[in-house]
């Protein structure tokens, strides 16, 4: 028997609307397929991609089937939905490459085998079939203009005069009421799931098979993820958190979550682990206790980076993070040292051949930002508060090929916490 997914989502503060108030019955009442679409604009889903992953991966845990649907029709499309502008239409090769990295994210979170086994579906797979004139007659004369130029994705941009909107993405809802109309005639899904700026197109899909099959059919969107001070999860000033270690390193990954606001922390916890609410909320007590100790920051940093990279990408980024807040840099292996390199934005030397003769430290403190002048460095050296590669920096120190760490770094660290990199080439 499912259990109680809606009140799950409620607590956790993710559930925003739902279609009819007939759906907790029917989804009381005996297991349901319900889907979720994920857009191929890119090789990799981000942070912001993990609300509605989880959501499935809970609509799982109740008891359901989850499906996903992958977007390989839809992706040469572009979705309209909270875009200022009209996208730039990818090849047929490189969606099929982005479903290709998208993938594996989806086999971690969610279980393909037993009663309630997942599965995915590409929706090339029945919209590429279809011919033009078929679905002008077929699904196009149930569609109204005057609604769907209502519809927030459509209305915003035919607002804007510079942007406007093609008929291309115009269409976009049309083809993804169909996707609901095809699953439900196929599959017997009855239940699709998405963010709240999906609202018009789930209501589009739920309409269409009430018209041509009659059948019922049901919506759920999760709230819009923000942090606290109103911006996107996920947006960082180097660009976005994705799930993809090649695009982002389980380094960076765990460090993203462990510098969390101590006002989103809590609501974190809620949206993106699987964690208990009683242990939450002992969590949040002991956080209130002693906030500077950040201990609901390593839970959830650790909880997080365990679900998408697992449990020894998550020791390797602890023990990463460890290593620089004692200064025990040399304790790094190649990859661990590249991670925490890369993860030091704006504080990076250009990289580029060290000269035989090495280069003074004194012009890598100010190349590095660590020292706002030439003085202000000699101060720092003379004082002892620098040291390179973990080993304590004169005034007249240098960096040289047979210093550097793996060959390529060299960790400069000024006082306790003031760190930069510079990185050289052999």
């Amino acid at each position: 028997m499912a259990t109680d997914f809606l009140s799950e989502l409620t607590w956790r503060g993710l559930l925003h609307q739902t279609t009819s108030p007939l759906l907790q019955g029917h989804l009381l009442s005996a297991a349901r397929l319900g889907y979720c679409g994920f857009d191929p604009t890119s090789d990799s889903l981000t942070v912001g991609n993990l609300v509605p992953l989880l959501i499935l991966a809970r609509w799982q845990q109740a008891g359901h089937r989850p499906l996903v649907v992958m977007g390989g029709a839809t992706g040469l499309i572009g979705d309209p939905s909270g875009k200022t502008s009209e996208r730039q239409l990818l090849s047929a090769e490189r969606v099929l490459h982005n479903i290709s990295q998208q993938r594996p994210v989806f086999t971690r979170l969610l279980d393909f085998s037993g009663k309630h086994a997942a599965s995915i579906v590409d929706n090339a797979d029945w919209l590429l079939r279809l011919g033009y004139i078929d679905v002008l007659r077929e699904v196009g004369k149930h569609f109204s203009v005057n609604q769907m130029i209502a519809r927030d994705s459509v209305s915003v941009r035919l607002n804007e005069r510079e942007q406007g909107i093609s008929y291309t993405e115009f269409s976009y809802m049309v083809l993804q009421a169909y996707d609901f109309l095809h699953l439900q005639r196929t599959a017997g899904c009855t239940v699709q799931i998405g963010g709240a700026d999906q609202w018009g197109n789930i209501c589009s899909g739920i309409d269409l098979i009430r018209r041509i099959s009659g059948s019922d059919a049901f919506g759920i969107t999760s709230q819009l993820v923000t942090k606290s001070d109103g911006t996107k999860i996920g947006k960082t000033e180097s660009g976005a958190v994705y799930l993809n270690a090649a695009r982002t390193s389980p380094y960076r990954f765990h460090q993203y979550w462990l510098q969390s606001a101590d006002n989103d922390v809590g609501k974190f916890l809620r949206w993106f682990t699987f964690l208990t609410k009683a242990r939450i909320e002992a969590i949040e007590a002991e956080h209130a206790a002693n906030p500077g100790a950040r201990g609901a920051q390593r839970v959830l940093a650790d909880e997080v980076t365990q679900l998408i990279h697992g449990a020894e990408e998550t020791q390797r980024a602890n023990a990463c993070a460890a290593a620089l807040f004692a200064g025990d840099i040399r304790s790094l292996d190649g990859r661990s040292a590249a991670d925490v390199a890369a993860d030091l934005p704006g504080l990076r030397a250009p990289r580029g051949t060290l000269p035989a003769e090495g280069r003074a430290l004194l012009d890598l403190l100010v190349e590095t930002q660590l020292a706002a002048s030439k003085r202000e460095a000699r101060e720092f050296l003379e004082s002892g508060a620098v040291q390179v590669n973990g080993e304590r920096a004169a005034l007249d120190s240098k960096v040289t090929a047979q210093g550097l760490l793996h060959g390529s770094y060299a960790f400069i660290r000024r006082g306790k916490r003031q760190w930069a990199v510079a990185e050289f080439t052999a």
